[in-house]
């Protein structure tokens, strides 16, 4: 059931949003050199290797860190970026990884490849054995604010109690979270 709904819900929402992709293409084009879509490795399932797409939010060439372990961050912020980053507008291109498969709607984010710490603490608590997701349960409860091992104890929860109305559950919590831009650190 989980499959059929992360499936068809990505498949419409793409369509749905083809004119909203356009005008972000086109709009990351005329601020900033560069490609309209950044591909990073991130680690799936069974900690097996997947490329995600977002839209590009940093210069060409920026470290591939996550945003809270980079110096002065905001150097590398293009003048869209901080908008599409606040409103979670960079996320779209996800649904495609939903569509494909690499992804769920709800599941632990996928992390990339240099969160050693995340990525064995994970591994330990059998994190990697599910599905990534676009939002979870420790995006809903603090998203960047929290530790990562506040994150993964929010997980390893999730997986505890994961059913599909749980999963429904925080997909409708994650839509107040994006609206009012809470717990957004960049």
């Amino acid at each position: 059931m989980k499959r059929a709904f992360d499936f068809l819900i990505s498949f419409f929402a793409i369509v749905f949003l083809l004119p909203l992709l356009a005008i972000i293409s086109i709009a990351i084009k005329l601020t900033s050199p560069g490609p309209v879509l950044y591909w990073s490795d991130r680690v799936g399932k069974n900690n097996i290797l997947f490329k995600m797409p977002k839209f590009r939010t940093m210069a060409v060439g920026t470290p591939s860190l996550p945003t809270r372990h980079m110096r002065e961050s905001k150097q590398y912020i293009t003048p869209l970026g901080s908008f599409l980053r606040k409103t979670s507008l960079d996320e779209i291109p996800q649904f495609w990884c939903i569509l494909k498969g690499d992804m769920s709607f709800v599941g632990p984010r996928p992390v990339l490849t240099n969160e050693n710490d995340l990525l064995s603490l994970r591994t330990q608590k059998g994190i990697h054995l599910v599905i990534p997701g676009l939002t979870g349960w420790a995006q809903i409860n603090g998203r960047d604010s929290v530790t990562t091992e506040q994150k993964v104890a929010l997980e390893k929860e999730y997986i505890d109690k994961q059913t599909f109305l749980f999963d429904l559950y925080i997909f409708l919590r994650t839509i107040p979270k994006v609206l009012f831009k809470k717990d957004i650190s960049h």
